[in-house]
């Protein structure tokens, strides 16, 4: 295999043992700097150039993506994607992730645990916001923060709005936290490496520090993890398109809550105290997956005119429940089932004679006319609606006739 590691700084920890671990195993390996890529389109032809050369081949890429350059860097993962070129992370995972509410909100639809969160703009929203997670204590975040850099704890409401008010003085957007008060000063770090974890490690907060971060002097020790949380972190991983990730939960009376998901945790700490070669596992995991590139499913599956892939749900009473996919007759009308969704439980490729619960959703590929018809009124989206002409109403007024070269009252307004 060769690999390229997509990364800007050749000297730290993470990117050398990663190196080490690939050589070590026989592969060949080349950390290319990410901001060091041109990007070429051309019908039918993407293609990158790597200090002005045309790159290489390259069996898969492993992305270690600086906040700094996520714009620039997901766009290169793109476009290795692009060109069927197996990637550790899809850059729609690393975007996912790098955007704290961006992440919570797509987490957010599945039954995944995690503090109750409030994003506002408005001043006077601050108030009623904080009020509906449980008051003070909270915990304000920057949105697009690392290494605990831009959290901060405000004890009281005061305190709260006031750092809120500040940080959007400064064009800042930040997340508002529920205090998960029984994990003061503790968190736990999962790394996940395709379905499951390979290591943990609990990192405990110092002094007054209530972050527990390894940069802001946390103390680490080794955990095994018991299913919950495995099951949790590796689905929080899933869920936003991660195969590599390091998943910060909160040990919380109800089970674990989800604090933040990292498309490029660093290896330093958590080799340091499991001494387990995380590194090797994840070229080891890369080298089994390589020929199953990232694809855009929904952009492949809808290429053919009057196809798509929507999800369908089975509610209380429909006429689904207690039939199998079979009997159904989905496929009688064209329509694929490709997953089905089961609380928490996700079944791929449902057998023909699985029976159809109450709450089961269906995510199915096939003729949209046809599947439109099993969506519940309630999720029904209406069709698309033919394009009319401007109304005879007083705002459109304002540009009508604008087309034919007719000047109206706006668009004189509009030249002064």
């Amino acid at each position: 295999m060769k690999l390229g590691i997509l990364s800007c700084n050749l000297k730290c920890y993470s990117t050398r043992r990663l190196r080490e671990a690939a050589e070590q195993r026989g592969h060949k390996v080349k950390v290319l700097n990410t901001t060091k890529f041109a990007i070429d389109l051309a019908e039918g032809d993407p293609d990158l150039f790597f200090r002005q050369k045309q790159l290489s081949h390259y069996d898969a890429v492993l992305p270690r993506i600086g906040a700094s350059i996520t714009y620039f860097g997901t766009a290169v993962v793109r476009q290795f994607e692009q060109m069927d070129i197996f990637s550790a992370n899809s850059s729609a995972g690393i975007s996912n992730s790098r955007d704290k509410l961006r992440s919570m909100q797509i987490l957010s639809r599945h039954h995944i645990g995690m503090p109750q969160t409030t994003f506002v703009r408005d001043k006077k929203d601050v108030l009623p916001a904080i009020e509906r997670i449980g008051g003070a204590p909270v915990v304000i975040k920057l949105l697009e923060g690392t290494q605990g850099i831009g959290v901060l704890l405000a004890e009281t409401v005061k305190s709260a709005e006031a750092i809120i008010e500040l940080l959007q003085s400064q064009r800042q957007n930040v997340l508002v936290q529920k205090f998960v008060a029984e994990s003061k000063g503790r968190d736990i770090r999962a790394f996940v490496v395709g379905d499951r974890v390979v290591a943990a490690m609990r990192r405990v907060a110092q002094g007054q520090e209530f972050r527990s971060n390894v940069h802001r002097g946390g103390v680490t020790e080794s955990v095994q993890l018991d299913e919950t949380y495995c099951e949790t972190a590796v689905r929080a991983a899933q869920i936003l398109g991660l195969r590599v990730a390091g998943v910060d939960m909160l040990e919380g009376k109800n089970g674990p809550q989800i604090m933040e998901v990292n498309s490029s945790p660093g290896l330093e700490g958590i080799e340091r105290c499991t001494q387990l070669d995380i590194a090797g596992a994840i070229i080891d995991y890369i080298a089994a997956q390589v020929d199953f590139p990232e694809i855009d499913l929904r952009q492949r599956l809808t290429v053919s005119r009057g196809y798509g892939v929507t999800e369908i749900h089975v509610p209380e009473g429909s006429d689904y429940i207690g039939k199998t996919v079979s009997e159904s007759g989905l496929r009688d009308k064209d329509i694929n089932v490709l997953t089905l969704h089961r609380g928490t439980t996700v079944i791929p490729n449902p057998r023909s004679d699985r029976c159809l619960e109450a709450g089961d959703r269906l995510l199915c590929f096939g003729k949209l006319e046809l599947m439109r018809d099993l969506i519940p009124r309630k999720t029904n989206r209406k069709r698309r609606q033919k394009v009319r002409v401007l109304p005879e109403l007083p705002v459109a007024e304002e540009v009508q006739g604008a087309a034919d070269g007719v000047e109206t009252t706006s668009t004189k307004a509009e030249k002064d």
